[in-house]
């Protein structure tokens, strides 16, 4: 499943996420991994979620980041859920249709039974209407 968080830049998107995954912990049985564009909330995370900084690994485009989403699920079996804060950063899908890289989640997500939480900085009505019923949080 893939749910999204959306709403213009700086309207407390992440604060909505970090509150979500660090919530989720108590009650999940598998592994969390949450990817930013940095490490600037690695004090703000609890200590049994991976935060990894996707900046670090030279991704180029939105193809890049599925295969690195895929490499990450192959290398944990016990994960079962992806938060993904600054998506259309770390995405490299600022300024593009995000709509394909969503539906690539969606499989990715139902051949491993992976949740993704993924946050958006567009409004609800900048969004693809295929994606529209994704929304779990509009800011």
């Amino acid at each position: 499943m893939v749910q999204l968080i959306v709403g213009k830049k700086g309207k407390g998107k992440t604060k909505e996420l970090l509150d979500k995954v660090n919530k989720e912990i108590k009650t999940v049985q598998g592994n969390i991994v949450y990817l930013d564009k940095s490490t600037k909330h690695m004090y703000e995370l609890n200590n049994k979620v991976r935060l990894i900084n996707v900046l670090d690994y030279c991704i180029e485009n939105a193809d890049e980041f599925a295969g690195f989403i895929s490499g990450i699920i192959s290398q944990d079996h016990d994960l079962q859920q992806m938060y993904l804060d600054s998506f259309l950063k770390i995405a490299c899908l600022e300024d593009k249709d995000i709509v394909p890289t969503i539906e690539k989640l969606e499989v990715i997500s139902k051949n491993f039974d992976v949740d993704f939480v993924v946050s958006v900085s567009m409004d609800q009505t900048e969004l693809p209407e295929s994606v529209k019923d994704k929304v779990i949080i509009a800011l």
